[in-house]
């Protein structure tokens, strides 16, 4: 869409305006999507509205779940204060809604009360939220009383819910017109000032406008220095791809097949590696820098990863980086010990650009996306999710990756934040390493910094439960995402095989990047060649995945600071490194008449039209070839060598 950021919107629009196809085209990759229906079933014999009605159940997928109103009105707003936060909720249509309430059946009622509960519940509610109505102001005045009545309540209804809503769209012959921005709808208690966006999010609405960063004074009554806030992102599902020229999921990044439904992930796909010579050549060409001592150390691979990444032997450091925390709860024993509710205000913190996350991210100007992933239900009793969510959340994932390769994003940091991601991150490695659950799962920490050991036995009795549940079960990639992975590993997963097709680096950080990098070993080998693991984090599964995927971490910090920021604490000193050596010059001893970088020479040519003549035939007549004397001291020698035995330039 073409206003990033919000979290209700309001779609209006005539009749056969298309307003209903555009709001589903919100909500169409969404991982999970309740339709709440307001319509009433009308008469049995108008077989015209019947028909109506079986076009709009034709049009919603399969996966999503249908919840009907049409009983009372007042339920509508029952279903908004329920809603989930990883919900996504698509209500079609107030017109419906209020019909119902004019109904005699519900009367009498107080509309204005009625519809007043509406907002407040549309205010607060935890998920995403589209509602359609028709825009019935351009119309005549009714002349019965009765349509007087509804464009009163409906118009009265159409207010108060454009008021209540981040955002409202307005749909002209099937051209959607934005009416109101997030910009537009802050708070008067909380004045906000905006600037231009660095990199404003790819969006699939025609008209563009982006999510600003945010600049805002912590008090009214006395100055305060300003705080520099996180540019954070609000994902946007795209419409459903279209298999046409010039639609960026038919962009030659991979051979993958399309279905009528869109993208298909499946084993076995060839997606694209780094560059193999770059790299090394890099890491060479740091030799030959003028920098005293041994160097950059172990951090010349981040030289190589991002030489090799980049397609260049001078790497130049991340610009762009954008940082997705993937927020999903696990239920059952793998939460236990987890505080109600701390993943859903860790997650709120971030999308208002506060708690550590989004600080880090401000200092390192890397713009925040809070992903609302499937909650996951209990692996020790049932499947986490469904195969078809799983299939949902694999696209999802991928077109987060996508969306940020179209907005410039050079680099990803992927991070969670969920109750029981560490226990559901165990469980796949035990699955895809036989590993062990306790050697796995990390210690419990309460809130007060204590060790909860009776948790942590609940979560190793929970994963053990969930392998002998399954041990039957296939261990490919979709059955471990389904069985025991839930929804943020596999929305990880399919960000992790976005970002390879479209060649974006990953910055791993904690047990749910890891674990989606140990899935998609099965879809596609080449994703863990475009992931760079900073830190550990003190995590027995982190070390135990990049073991595995042969990820070694760059650093020992050992901080527990919550997936994502860790990496962002890191971030700056890897940019640092590539600053470093994409600008520092030839050391004088190494520079010549010929500019030519000895790291990158081409190869000698084995075309034998560039042979020496002499070479190409020698004279069997001549001397048996003799051992040259050595130029310097051998291995037997104690003479002192000139060069160091490292292969780096001496200090």
């Amino acid at each position: 869409m073409s206003v990033d950021g919000w979290n209700t919107v309001l779609v209006l629009g005539g009749i056969r305006s298309g307003k209903s196809e555009f709001a589903e085209s919100l909500v169409t990759d969404a991982p999970v999507v309740r339709y709440v229906a307001t319509a009433p079933e009308g008469d049995p014999e108008d077989t015209e509205w019947a028909t109506r009605l079986a076009a709009h159940r034709a049009r919603r997928p399969g996966s999503w779940t249908t919840e009907e109103t049409t009983e009372d009105p007042r339920r509508l707003a029952d279903v908004l204060e329920s809603a989930e936060p990883n919900e996504m909720l698509l209500v079609d249509d107030l017109g419906g809604w209020v019909t119902v309430l004019l109904d005699p059946d519900h009367q009498p009622a107080d509309d204005v009360a009625t519809i007043a509960e509406l907002a407040e519940a549309i205010r607060g509610c935890a998920a995403r939220v589209v509602l359609v109505s028709p825009e019935v102001g351009l119309s005549l005045v009714p002349t019965t009383p009765l349509g007087r009545a509804f464009t009163d309540a409906l118009g009265a209804a159409n207010r108060a819910v454009a008021d209540a809503c981040d955002a409202v769209v307005l749909v002209v012959a099937g051209q959607p017109v934005w009416l109101k921005s997030v910009a537009t709808a802050t708070e008067p208690s909380a004045p906000v000032t905006a600037t231009e966006p660095s990199a404003p999010v790819t969006v699939t609405a025609p008209t563009a406008a982006a999510t600003a960063p945010v600049v805002a004074s912590l008090a009214d009554t006395e100055p305060t220095p300003e705080v520099q806030l996180p540019d954070v992102l609000t994902p946007t599902p795209p419409a459903a791809p279209r298999a046409e020229p010039g639609n960026p999921w038919a962009a030659p990044t991979m051979a993958l097949p399309m279905v009528s439904t869109g993208l298909v992930i499946q084993p076995g796909m060839e997606l694209p590696m780094p560059d193999e010579y770059a790299g090394p050549q890099a890491v060479d060409r740091l030799a030959t820098l003028d920098v005293p001592g041994a160097g950059l150390g172990v951090l010349d691979r981040v030289v190589g990863f991002a030489a090799a990444t980049q397609g260049t032997s001078t790497p130049a450091a991340w610009g762009s980086v954008r940082v997705l925390l993937l927020h999903g709860d696990h239920a059952g024993g793998a939460a236990a010990g987890t505080v109600a509710g701390e993943s859903a205000r860790r997650a709120a913190q971030a999308r208002a650009g506060q708690g550590a996350l989004a600080r880090l991210a401000a200092e390192s100007g890397a713009s925040l996306q809070v992903v609302d992933t499937p909650a996951s239900a209990p692996i020790e009793d049932q499947p986490a999710l469904a195969p078809e969510q799983v299939e949902s959340a694999l696209r999802y994932g991928w077109r987060l990756a996508e969306q940020a390769a179209d907005a410039g994003v050079q680099l990803l940091v992927l991070g969670a934040c969920g109750a029981g991601t560490e226990a559901a991150a165990a469980a796949v490695l035990a699955a895809t390493a036989g590993a062990e659950p306790p050697a796995v799962l990390g210690r419990v920490i309460t809130d007060s910094g204590e060790i909860d050991d009776a948790a942590w036995m609940i979560r190793c009795a929970a994963v053990r439960d969930a392998l002998h549940r399954t041990r039957r079960s296939s261990r490919g990639a979709k059955d471990i995402l389904a069985e025991l992975g839930g929804g943020d590993v596999a929305v990880a997963t399919g960000v992790l095989l976005g970002a390879t097709a479209r060649r974006v680096p990953v910055l791993l950080d904690g047990p749910v990047g890891l674990a989606a990098g140990m899935v998609s070993r099965d879809l596609a080998g080449q994703a863990r060649h475009w992931c760079l693991l900073a830190d550990h984090g003190g995590h027995p599964a982190v070390r135990l995945a990049a073991d595995v995927l042969g990820l070694t971490p760059l650093l020992d910090l050992r901080m527990d600071l919550g997936e994502g920021a860790n990496a962002l604490v890191a971030l700056p000193l890897l940019r640092s490194v590539l600053a470093l050596s994409a600008t520092l010059p030839v050391h004088p001893s190494l520079a010549g008449t010929d500019d030519t970088d000895p790291a990158v020479d081409e190869p000698e040519s084995t075309d034998p039209s560039y042979a020496d003549p002499d070479l190409t035939e020698p004279d069997s007549t001549g001397p048996d070839f003799v051992e040259p004397e050595p130029a310097g001291p051998g291995p037997a020698s104690t003479g002192a060598d000139e060069q160091p035995a490292t292969g780096w330039r001496a200090g």
